[in-house]
């Protein structure tokens, strides 16, 4: 599919925030999140200046972005990346309920230059007891408990 005139401007403005986070301390991805052609939030990755494993440009854009718009729900935005979004990120997307993502670079690019998801992406493939992280569980149900709270609190938001 061919860009319009308008995924390729966000694109282009993605990229140079890359560019631009790389000479103040942060990784080379960039990402911008737009409503009705409007840019609502655009970050790099912060990851370490932050001292945040989690502070990936999407992340932080998403992060943004939401609290500019009062919401969590940011799907009537688009999401322009510099590269192709990880596991974590695109997990964020979904739970933003952002519906479209256009990206420039892909993850066999970032894989080259030393940022290397791929084993995020089997590990998730595989069952619990099959990861290389240790899971326990315990407490099931206390913990189940409070998820049977939630179903009946009044006031909840869903998400």
């Amino acid at each position: 599919m061919k860009l319009g005139t308008e995924d390729r401007k966000y694109l282009k403005l993605a990229i140079s925030t890359a560019e631009e986070n790389m000479s103040d301390g942060g990784g080379p991805f960039g990402a911008v999140i737009v409503r009705n052609g409007i840019v609502v939030a655009r970050s790099g990755n912060r990851v370490v200046p932050g001292h945040d494993p989690t502070a990936h440009a999407e992340v932080m854009a998403i992060r943004l972005a939401a609290e500019a718009s009062g919401t969590h729900d940011l799907s009537d935005c688009v999401i322009y990346a510099s590269c192709e979004p990880c596991p974590m990120c695109l997990g964020a997307i979904y739970w933003a309920g952002i519906r479209r993502i256009v990206y420039a670079s892909d993850r066999y690019q970032a894989a080259a230059a030393g940022f290397s998801d791929n084993h995020i992406y089997e590990e998730l493939a595989l069952g619990n007891s099959e990861r290389t992280i240790e899971m326990i569980r315990g407490l099931e149900s206390e913990g189940d408990a409070v998820l049977r709270k939630w179903e009946e609190f009044p006031d909840k938001i869903q998400y």
